[in-house]
């Protein structure tokens, strides 16, 4: 199976995956950016994923489409779905983004996922969301 194989394999299922098989799919010096923060080694991604995965009771990754952008790089697009007690009083989210991905000697060296926060976490808190709605659709 190819990297890029596990890697759409891996994420299909997040809530169910054990933090330790990252480092099948993940280089040690891996660099992991996302909306949220960013990390570097292995060890980092690792305890990020711990804590991420500890407030979600489902998650999971419908992947669109996989670009290869030249040997090395990747663009998907998914859409990922998930409950956590901390979003939306518990009910189901959905949030599409993009990832980057760059691999080298069959190691993930780069990951960036471009997804809008608001989206995720900003549109579910009960006053700030409705601002937000109210916002948007006066842009739109």
């Amino acid at each position: 199976m190819t990297t890029i194989e596990q890697f759409t394999a891996f994420y299909t299922d997040l809530a169910s995956m054990q933090v330790s098989a990252l480092k099948n799919i993940y280089s040690d010096n891996v660099v992991f950016i996302d909306p949220i923060a960013e990390h570097e080694g292995l060890p980092a991604v690792e305890h990020y994923f711990e804590k991420l995965l500890k407030n979600a009771k489902y998650c999971e990754f419908d992947i669109h489409k996989v670009l290869s952008t030249n040997d090395d790089g990747y663009l998907v697009n998914w859409t990922m779905r998930f409950t956590s007690s901390r979003i939306n009083k518990g009910r189901p989210v959905a949030v599409d983004g993009i990832t980057v991905l760059n691999i080298l000697n069959d190691k993930i060296v780069f990951h960036r996922d471009y997804y809008d926060l608001g989206q995720m976490v900003y549109e579910h808190v009960p006053l700030l969301g409705r601002i937000i709605k109210k916002i948007k659709k006066g842009l739109s």
